[in-house]
Order: C-alpha cells, then structure tokens, then sequence
C-alpha cells in the first residue's frame, strides 16, 4: 500500500501561513510614506512603531511556544493567525503614533507562536532528515510572499487609502484560519485522510508522545540554548533592515521611478528566500555526511561572514542600485543558517520544540526590535545610513562566531511526565 499525501498537503498550508505571515508584515513597511505623511510622523517615529510590533512578537513566543506544546498546534495557530488578521485590519483605524504603537503591540502579541507552531508541526508531520529543507522552504515561502507584496501594495494604494489596504491584507489570514481549524488534526493518526501506510512513515517513539513538563532549569541553564540565542539574534537583527527600512534607504537613494522602487525593494527578499532553502537543502545534505554537529553548523558558519562583507563593500561603494545587490547577497548568506537553527531545535527540544523555538525566536526578534531605533536615530542624526549597516555586519559576525559552538548533539533532557 502506497503513503497518502496527507502530510505533503500539511507542508503546503505551513507555506501559505508564512506567506500571509511576512505579507502583512511587509505591507507597512511598504506604506511607511503615506502613513508618516498622514499620521505626520518622522523617522523615528516610524521606528519606533516597526520595533512596538518586535517587541509583542519577542515577549511572547515563549509563551506561545509553551503553549502550543501544550495544547497542540491545530488551535493554536488557528487563533494566532485569527488575531493578527484581526490587527491587520485595525491598523488602517490607527489616529497617531501612539494608537498605531498600540495596534502593531497588540498585533505583534498575536502573530508570536506562529513559527514555534510550524516546528511542532514539523515533528509530528515531517521525518527527521528533512527538517531543514522543510524550515527552508517555509521560510522561502514567507520572505518570497514579502517581495511579492511589494509591488502588489503598491498597486493598491494607486485606488485605495493605506487605510483600506490593511483591511485587503486581513482577508487571506481569516481564511486560512478557518480552513486549519476545519481539516487539520495535531495527531496524523487521528486525521481521516491518513492511511495506514502513511501513519506507520510518521510515527515516532512512545516516549515523544508522552506530555512532559518543560525542563525549564536545564533549558535556562543550558550553554548550547544560550549559543542559539545568541545566533539568532545576530541574523534576525539584520533580517529586520530588509523588512522594514529598504524601502526607505531606497527612496532616499532616488532610484528609479515609483514602480522602479517598489521591484527593487522586494530583491532582498528573494536573496533571504534563496538563502533559507540553500541552507536548508544544504544542511540536511551535510548532515549524513559530516554528522549532525557540523551538518547544521556549517551553512551558517561560512555565510554570515560573507554576508558581514557583503555589507561592508555596499557601504564603502554608497547609496545606490550597486549597494541594493551587495546587501541582496548579504541577505542570501545571511539566511544560510536560518532553516538550521530552525532545525536545531527539533534536535535538541524534541516534544519540547515549541518551547525552544519560541525561545530562540524570541532572541532573534528583540535584534529584530532594536535595529529600527537603531536606524531611526542614527539616521536622525546623522543623515547617514553607515551605523546601521554596520551594526548588521557585526551582529553577522556575532552570530558566525555562535554558531562555531553550537552543538545539535546536545538534546535538553525531558522532564517528568504530566
């Protein structure tokens, strides 16, 4: 008896979540004029609205992961992609700056988990040797959705406010929500379209589907989560630059027409998408071949200082279409170790892997919570944009430097059962 497909048409669902995932998080990096004219914020303003939605996102994704360890991912997500859509929709309701820090702070809350989710997925859905391409190529998916959004928003605004923009960008969100809820089950045996073959291909040992309490001392007190902390936030503290200020950076730049603009600040995004799946494919193939400490430390080890370089020759070459591709290539070798941290924790959080995602995506996104008042600042103050890029190339450097001890080995031992 052949497998079903059941699990391939999970992967496909984890695909659209990242898409709608990065598309409303883009679009207001996309707006960020009219909205600054409208509401008459200046750069930092605007910052501090990019970092209000960071910060929600960082602060709960422990909480989130925990949950969704707790209570599973079918629920969870449901209600996190139901909430955030929510807020999609809101922000276009915003008045000022402080009503708009609230929204993307409320909104930011709800989104936290997502990713923590698609983990959990993975470890009950995916078998093990494909974790790394599974995370690279829902990554892909998100930061490809983010370029296409691009161009898309901007067509919109040419009929529509900003304000009704938000509210088109909520409606896929709701959907998905209702279709997971609908067909998707935490446990492959209890899915009806699941047959007995494909069961027996996903099922994993007795003791992984034993509820446990979070080893909270020894994940707390671990060198190697600590390791992966630091990483992550070093790459997600430059991701943030391409999702939120390239535009920005761009239009200061004048290049090219409005049209010209809006393509060109989605490229980055491809070279963050390329790179995720790169490292995913190129993990789970090193992994066979030189284990698994070096397998996934590899992609990231050797690309985040190529990316730091990258970065130093688009600032010493100045603003224009040249600096664009060299920080395109900065995203592509950045995004090496995304899809491998992801994968690091499977390997060491197992049925806790929400809780050490949510952990680790924590990290990465109070970086991704302090470049925009970085660059907001800097660039109030200096007119420039060199501490900003600068700053991403030493958190690359940083993150390269993490990486070199990661070990994927060290599994954080379960707690009791529950």
């Amino acid at each position: 008896m052949r497998p079903t497909i059941v699990r391939h048409k999970v992967n496909v669902m984890l695909l659209l979540l990242a898409a709608i995932t990065y598309m409303d998080r883009v679009c207001i990096s996309q707006m960020a004029g009219p909205i600054r004219a409208d509401l008459g914020l200046d750069v930092r303003g605007m910052g501090l609205v990019f970092s209000a939605f960071s910060v929600a996102y960082a602060l709960f994704e422990v909480p989130s992961g925990w949950l969704i360890d707790r209570y599973g991912p079918r629920w969870m997500l449901a209600r996190i992609v139901f909430w955030w859509s929510l807020l999609t929709a809101a922000t276009g309701l915003a008045g000022g700056l402080a009503s708009l820090m609230m929204i993307r702070f409320l909104f930011g809350i709800g989104e936290a988990g997502a990713f923590p989710g698609v983990a959990r997925v993975y470890d009950r859905w995916l078998p093990g040797m494909a974790h790394g391409r599974g995370f690279g190529i829902v990554l892909m998916a998100g930061t490809w959705s983010g370029f296409l959004t691009q161009p898309v928003v901007s067509g919109l605004m040419g009929h529509f406010s900003w304000r009704w923009v938000f509210a088109a960008c909520a409606l896929p969100g709701l959907v998905w929500a209702a279709v997971w809820l609908w067909w998707f089950r935490d446990d492959p045996g209890q899915h009806k379209g699941v047959n007995e073959a494909e069961r027996r291909l996903l099922e994993v040992p007795a003791d992984r589907r034993e509820r446990r309490a979070v080893p909270w001392k020894r994940l707390l007190g671990s060198p190697n989560v600590w390791l992966v902390w630091v990483m992550y936030f070093g790459i997600i503290y430059g991701w943030y630059f391409y999702l939120q200020w390239l535009r920005q950076f761009i239009d200061a730049a004048r290049i090219g027409e409005e049209w010209q603009r809006s393509w060109l600040s989605g490229v980055p995004m491809l070279g963050l998408g390329a790179g995720v799946l790169c490292g995913g494919v190129l993990t789970d193939a090193l992994v066979p071949r030189r284990g698994l400490k070096w397998g996934r430390r590899l992609p990231g080890l050797v690309g985040l200082p190529v990316a730091a370089l990258c970065l130093f020759l688009a600032w010493s070459g100045g603003a224009g279409i040249g600096a664009v591709w060299l920080m395109t290539a900065a995203a592509f070798f950045s995004a090496l170790g995304a899809a491998p941290a992801w994968a690091v924790c499977l390997d060491i959080g197992r049925e806790h892997a929400g809780t050490v995602s949510g952990s680790m995506n924590m990290f990465g996104n109070l970086g991704g919570a302090l470049i925009p008042i970085v660059t907001g600042y800097t660039r109030a103050g200096t007119g420039s944009w060199t501490p900003a890029l600068m700053s991403m190339a030493g958190c690359y450097l940083l993150a390269a430097v993490a990486w070199g001890f990661i070990d994927a080995t060290r599994r954080i031992e379960p707690a009791a059962e529950v």
